[in-house]
């Protein structure tokens, strides 16, 4: 057996994240614009060690009012694309950027959840097609 990793971009060509507003850049571009304002999705993006992309993963659509994402399914995404860092992000359709309880129970676990495998969560953003909140930026995350 061997255990192979092949990516088709150069490190040096992938996307640096140096803050959130680098994340909601990043985001805006592979949103879909025609859903964004619609339904609920939640999106993981998976970096290197050098802060930089090495692939977003869609991990729920859901509706109007919500969506489930399931940590199962994000850490083994995480743990097969060998990320060494994971950003969260979720949009709402209402256009608040204001995290809710759900939000923040969430992240807390996937966080906790990560920890485990060396993985760490170090943002998790709520989009919107006009804005974004930053749970770093606020001292949530």
């Amino acid at each position: 057996m061997e255990l192979v990793y092949k990516s088709k971009v150069k490190a040096s060509e992938r996307p640096l994240i140096r803050g959130s507003k680098d994340i909601y850049d990043i985001l805006k571009q592979i949103w879909d614009e025609n859903k964004i304002d619609m339904l609920e999705e939640f999106k993981v993006i998976f970096l290197n060690r050098g802060n930089r992309i090495t692939g977003v993963y869609n991990a729920s659509s859901g509706g109007i009012t919500g969506t489930v994402a399931d940590s199962r399914l994000i850490l083994a995404a995480a743990i097969k694309s060998l990320a060494v860092c994971i950003i969260l992000a979720h949009n709402h359709p209402s256009g608040s950027v204001k995290p809710n309880r759900a939000d923040e129970e969430l992240t807390c676990k996937i966080k906790e959840a990560a920890k485990y495998h060396d993985i760490r969560v170090i943002e998790h953003i709520i989009v919107t097609s006009e804005s974004y909140y930053s749970f770093a930026d606020e001292g949530l995350s």
